[in-house]
């Protein structure tokens, strides 16, 4: 079924809209609840979680993308739940390693004023990644934004994970310095 059948689905209020979902995106929620959680149980939950609250977003959302939507849902939840777990105890994990290398080009955001240069931080961001050459972008996403391992990522562009490394380095440190240019205090 397509998206905009499923997204229908939502907006006529037709529970088929919730399997559906499940059938055509349980493992793509799935590997991004567990790719931030490291906890199967949790990435289930949040999976969950995610159909609920597509349920009660759409109406009014109509997502034209079904799977950026969901995908999104998913991460924000998975970010919940594992900030209340880090709350709770330190974890080392992927999530917390991609966090970390990412601080080192972008900085953190803990000042108000900081928290609100977040929209234009993530506007000169999404105008450098226009910028890369398709691989170095794909490596990138997948690191940063849906936190696969260095293994993953070098399987699925074609490349060794020495070389995954060596392109998500030199992206970071040229990230660091195009926020530099942009005017952004690192």
């Amino acid at each position: 079924m397509e998206d905009k059948e499923i997204v229908e689905l939502y907006w006529q209020r037709d529970q088929e809209a919730i399997a559906q979902s499940q059938r055509k995106y349980h493992p793509y929620l799935t590997k991004i609840a567990y790719n931030i959680l490291n906890d199967a149980q949790d990435s289930q939950e949040v999976v969950n979680d995610t159909y609920f609250k597509a349920w009660q977003s759409m109406p009014p959302q109509r997502p034209s993308k079904l799977s950026l939507y969901l995908g999104r849902l998913t991460r924000h939840g998975a970010i919940d739940v594992y900030r209340h777990h880090a709350s709770q105890k330190r974890q080392g994990d992927a999530y917390s390693l991609c966090l970390e290398e990412l601080e080192e080009c972008c900085g953190t955001q803990h000042e108000p004023q900081q928290v609100l240069d977040g929209q234009l931080l993530a506007q000169a961001i999404s105008q450098f990644l226009r910028t890369l050459k398709p691989q170095a972008r794909a490596m990138f996403l997948g690191r940063y934004y849906y936190f696969d391992s260095l293994k993953e990522v070098a399987r699925y562009c074609s490349v060794s994970e020495s070389k995954a490394k060596s392109t998500l380095y030199r992206v970071r440190k040229n990230l660091h310095e195009y926020l530099k240019q942009e005017g952004f205090d690192l």
